[in-house]
């Protein structure tokens, strides 16, 4: 069990490094820590936190925030999302990019892959044979253990249910023992990339859709605003932000338009 030292140090160094504030998980701190420090035979909490301050960028650092965030995620999550983009965002933007035929999409907390995959689907089916569009999109996540598993791509059938019959036979491929394995074709369509949101934007080119859903739940109100305020700053006008349905953006603390709930907008 930690000490309220050892859980105040542990909630101090992930807000800092990360952004993300743990300081209402003590049970889940607590039991994820202790499950790690004895399958992986740490004697004290010192020694593991040691490793982690002594070396932020190190094995030790990754295995803590692998354990302590929480990844639950499945297929169409939130699918009034996925019908906004078909209905309105896509027919915009086949206008809008239309002399570039370049879409920049960006699930930015892409966990194990459901989302992106699921918006390459969308992209594809949207697009059909038209392949002067590139549709690629980039999905990020600081967890390496989440970006693993999507890299890899293989889902249980259960997983995959909520999916259109024609999309699980066109994308996904029977590998046997109740599993499905995502098909080259989508597959390449997603640039998974390790990313931590609170260091600084390395992109060059600006987003026309960000997808950052039901990761600032985990955020304070300063880190929140100075997340949305980098994101705003690498869209292009017109592009749309969509957060998770149970998250909520003060509308006089940032430049997007609201559009309607956990959807914005930036003005053109």
């Amino acid at each position: 069990m930690l000490t309220d030292s050892e859980f105040q140090k542990t909630v101090a160094y992930v807000k800092a490094h990360y952004g993300i504030d743990l300081s209402e998980k003590r049970v889940l701190v607590n039991g994820r820590l202790e499950t790690y420090f004895l399958r992986n035979g740490y004697n004290s909490f010192d020694e593991f936190m040691k490793k982690v301050m002594d070396n932020p960028n190190g094995e030790e650092a990754e295995s803590l925030i692998n354990v302590l965030t929480t990844n639950h995620t499945y297929f169409m999550r939130e699918s009034e999302h996925f019908d906004y983009l078909v209905k309105v965002v896509l027919p915009y933007l086949k206008v809008r990019a239309a002399a570039t035929k370049d879409l920049r999409i960006w699930s930015a907390a892409s966990s194990t892959g459901e989302e992106p995959y699921a918006l390459a689907m969308y992209l594809i089916d949207y697009f059909g044979l038209d392949h002067a569009w590139d549709t690629r999109l980039l999905a990020t996540d600081i967890s390496t253990r989440v970006l693993e598993h999507a890299i890899k791509g293989v889902y249980l059938k259960e997983q995959i249910e909520p999916l259109p019959e024609k999309w699980k036979r066109r994308f996904f491929q029977d590998i046997g023992n109740e599993q499905f394995r995502v098909k080259d074709e989508l597959k390449n369509q997603v640039f998974y990339r390790r990313f931590n949101l609170m260091d600084p934007f390395p992109f060059k080119r600006r987003f026309h859709v960000v997808f950052l859903r039901n990761v600032m739940i985990y955020f304070k109100d300063d880190v929140k605003y100075n997340l949305v305020q980098k994101v705003y700053d690498f869209m292009e006008p017109g592009g749309y932000l969509f957060i998770g349905q149970t998250e909520s953006l003060d509308k006089t603390k940032m430049k997007f338009d609201y559009i309607q709930p956990s959807i914005y907008r930036k003005r053109e």
